[in-house]
């Protein structure tokens, strides 16, 4: 019994302290010991191989870890080791890697590009990120959007064409869309009466007391831009007024005719005044190969 007690008792360094206070001998594990050489080893490695310690304004570079990368711009960069000097490294990689895809595509037509669903996809998958990077900040995610200020390309109403070749010129040269305010050249009644009948051209209740005087003023004014019918000029940008399709004036289904006359009223008197840049000089034309089908995808596919 006493030899098992013995076996079993808690080794200590010898050390004392008050008589009764001992210090237990418990070395650490050896595997865990080996662990914390390496880790040592390792640091010291570290340190010479990739930019670690600070020195005076300036820092250590390390040693044999250079990295040479070309920017999208085409300039070559030679630098150390850095997270961001490998990111841009990585970002060549995919960059040849993706020209090699793209190069197939920039020969397609969109009639091309719509027949094979492989090839649609990937043009829409690409796409989708150029729109959410350079459009939706006006345009709103897919395209809806924003009233009074910026046109919706979900609907039907295409102010300057919805052919493909009417989308790709929006895109590369841009649009101005421009409407004269009306609150000198005409007073506040006229302005009431064409206003009735700009609503009535898309409204079946029609004021026949301001309608009819309206229609004169609107044949005088705005007849030249809109048609006599109304219908919108897509050579001149001029929107379509009997579709029911809203894009600056704030009209809503909700409210009624007196609301929306109102409505009509306002942009009348102030006129319009906005414009959509350039794209040309940033996208590439494959880019916007791939954003005119895009759009052309949102919209009515006509």
């Amino acid at each position: 019994m006493s030899k098992e007690k013995k076996s079993q008792a808690v080794q200590t360094t010898g050390h004392a302290w008050d008589g009764d206070i001992q210090e237990f001998n418990n070395p650490l594990p050896t595997w865990w010991v080996w662990g914390f050489y390496l880790t040592v080893v390792f640091a010291i490695v570290y340190w010479f191989l990739y930019p670690a310690w600070p020195v005076g304004d300036s820092y250590t570079k390390g040693m044999g870890n250079t990295i040479e990368y070309t920017t999208k711009e085409g300039k070559k960069v030679v630098s150390h080791w850095t997270t961001r000097a490998l990111y841009q490294k990585e970002l060549q990689i995919a960059r040849e890697k993706q020209a090699v895809q793209l190069e197939k595509y920039s020969k397609l037509t969109f009639e091309d590009i719509n027949k094979d669903d492989a090839v649609r996809a990937y043009a829409i998958s690409v796409a989708k990120v150029l729109f959410a990077d350079n459009c939706a900040a006006c345009h709103q995610p897919g395209g809806a959007g924003l009233l009074t200020m910026y046109p919706s390309l979900v609907d039907d109403d295409w102010i300057w064409g919805s052919q493909y070749k009417e989308i790709e010129t929006s895109i590369r040269a841009g649009r101005k869309g421009t409407m004269p305010s009306f609150s000198k050249m005409l007073n506040d009644k006229q302005i009431s009466d064409v206003s009735s009948y700009v609503l009535s051209l898309s409204s079946t209740q029609k004021d026949g007391a301001r309608v009819n005087p309206g229609k004169e003023i609107f044949n005088s004014n705005c007849a030249a831009c809109h048609t006599q019918q109304g219908t919108g000029n897509i050579l001149l940008g001029s929107a379509n007024l009997a579709d029911k399709i809203w894009t600056v004036a704030d009209i809503t289904l909700k409210m009624n005719d007196t609301e929306k006359t109102n409505a009509i009223k306002n942009v009348v008197r102030v006129g319009i005044s906005r414009e959509m840049p350039s794209w040309e000089k940033r996208f590439t034309d494959l880019e916007i190969k791939m954003l005119t089908f895009y759009v052309h995808e949102l919209g009515s596919k006509q």
